[in-house]
């Protein structure tokens, strides 16, 4: 995978400066296609093998749930819109970060679930809140530049030590697995899960 670049951290979210192991960002793109969920989800389990990312009991298993719900999600939801999905993974000093783009504008909005409610979708949102939410992580949705959305989770790489949260780069291949050339720019740092 190619880092291209990344983009300004946000206001007063700018993370002290220094060295991680297997600290870069990575952004690669898939057709909005169901055969892209295990492509995105392989891809991901070997970058973070690649980069030494074993982190605590459940954190690649978590993480490479995460990945597999939000592209399917962004699959059926927004392929209409998007042709072309992007997947980011971005790891710094304490954090490992994963974000879904597309080119979709509308927020998602998970199912509210009720006791004698039959429906069976919208459930893949809440599961990656909860896991986020359960590891001491941060999920969210971001606006893109071009109209679309960024739906994300940051997950600790240790229970107890989160660091910053390293913010998204823009465009490259699926097929690419390199280390990063050069130190990441500014990422941004956690922030609260809205509602």
């Amino acid at each position: 995978m190619e880092i291209v670049g990344r983009v300004p951290s946000e206001p007063g979210h700018a993370p002290p400066r220094g060295p991680a192991v297997g600290e870069g960002a990575w952004r690669f793109t898939a057709p909005a296609l169901e055969s892209s969920v295990p492509q995105a989800r392989h891809a991901v389990r070997d970058l973070l093998a690649h980069q030494g990312v074993s982190g605590h009991g459940d954190l690649v298993p978590n993480l490479l749930l995460i990945v597999s719900e939000l592209v399917t999600n962004a699959v059926r939801h927004a392929a209409l819109l998007s042709p072309q999905i992007a997947v980011e993974v971005s790891i710094g000093r304490g954090w490992v970060r994963v974000a879904v783009e597309d080119n979709h504008p509308y927020r998602p909005r998970p199912l509210e679930l009720e006791a004698d409610q039959g429906r069976t979708g919208g459930r893949g949102l809440l599961l990656v809140q909860a896991i986020a939410e359960e590891s001491g992580g941060r999920y969210d949705v971001d606006h893109t530049a071009s109209g679309g959305k960024a739906v994300w989770a940051a997950l600790p790489l240790t229970p107890a030590v989160p660091g910053p949260v390293p913010g998204p780069v823009s465009g490259g291949p699926l097929t690419s697995l390199r280390p990063p050339r050069s130190a990441p720019g500014s990422p941004a740092g956690p922030r609260p899960a809205r509602s």
